[in-house]
């Protein structure tokens, strides 16, 4: 289907949150939700590039709403203080952009004692959706249905998950590539996507209880011009290959790059049976590996999170 974000409603009155909101994909998510009216949460690490962030959309769209709401991924502390913030200033929340990544970056742990790609991409979003979501079911309940949704960044990098998608023995793959360890986090986004589906989406237990009905969706953006693999460590040649598809014209800038993210948020033409699905650019059915489309790797996955983040302290 074709979508530009000129399409979108007036979106004053809604709350979105962003995340990695100062650059790239997220910069211009946060710019094309707040044209429309949204008051949009930018998440971002450093409160100087953030703001200047912030400054740099008022150019644009000189009305646009848009708070700072500094968030640390690699401090889980960082994510959980952010968002009980946020909930202490924001009664309803429409919805939510698990946007933030870094790519293939060198083996690096956490102060949290889990690996920077895996505790950057997903356990951080995690933690943020589990502490958001009473929030957002709340608003849901009052709204018709997919007026409340939440937006999981993945990539066709999934691919790239080692054998068996995710090491349960040990998440961190010290020994394995920079690709395989943003293979496996980019897997992890989709699953945790369809994990929210399948208990909050339409025709889920939370739904048909009339506790709320969330809409989500995984996103591969495609290939965007953006500093995500300045420190990536690719495999031989692969960088070399990626730069051949630049230079004929696959790579879109960052503001094209985000169009799928802002249809998967706010876009009325997503329909009720696209919940759960993961999407490429731009708003197109993605392809995506056996790995993603398999139930009990996702429930495995949830499974483990909960009691690897509810034993760290991090949620109840």
């Amino acid at each position: 289907m074709t979508f530009h974000p000129d399409s979108l409603p007036d979106l004053t009155g809604k709350v979105f949150i962003v995340t990695g909101g100062s650059s790239g994909i997220g910069y211009y998510t946060v710019a094309r939700l707040a044209q429309h009216g949204a008051h949009v949460y930018m998440c971002a690490r450093s409160p100087i590039k953030g703001n200047g962030a912030i400054a740099d959309v008022k150019t644009l769209y000189p009305q646009a709403r848009i708070t700072l709401l500094v968030m640390d991924h690699l401090s889980l502390a960082s994510v959980v203080s952010a968002a009980k913030l946020f909930l202490s200033e924001e009664t309803t929340l429409h919805g939510l952009v698990n946007n933030a990544g870094i790519m293939a970056t060198p083996f690096e742990m956490t102060r949290d004692g889990h690996e920077a790609q895996w505790q950057t991409k997903y356990l951080a979003h995690w933690v943020l959706t589990s502490h958001l979501l009473p929030l957002l079911l709340r608003t849901s309940k009052v709204l018709p249905p997919g007026s409340v949704r939440i937006v999981n960044l993945s990539s066709v990098g999934h691919y790239s998950a080692p054998r068996g998608g995710i090491n349960f023995a040990d998440t961190s793959l010290p020994n394995g590539t920079g690709m395989a360890r943003y293979g496996q986090s980019k897997l992890a986004n989709v699953l945790h996507a369809k994990t929210l589906h399948a208990l909050y989406g339409p025709d889920s237990p939370s739904s048909r209880s009339g506790t709320g009905e969330l809409w989500t969706a995984a996103v591969h953006p495609g290939l965007v011009k953006s500093a995500i693999g300045e420190r990536a460590e690719f495999p031989f040649g692969a960088r070399a290959l990626v730069e051949v598809f630049a230079a004929l014209g696959a790579r879109v800038g960052g503001d094209k790059g985000s169009w799928t993210s802002v249809f998967c948020a706010a876009s009325p033409a997503m329909r009720r049976a696209q919940s759960g699905s993961y999407y490429q650019r731009i708003a197109e059915a993605g392809w995506q590996s056996s790995m993603a489309r398999d139930p009990k790797l996702a429930a495995e996955l949830e499974e483990s999170t909960q009691k690897e983040m509810r034993r760290g302290g991090w949620v109840e």
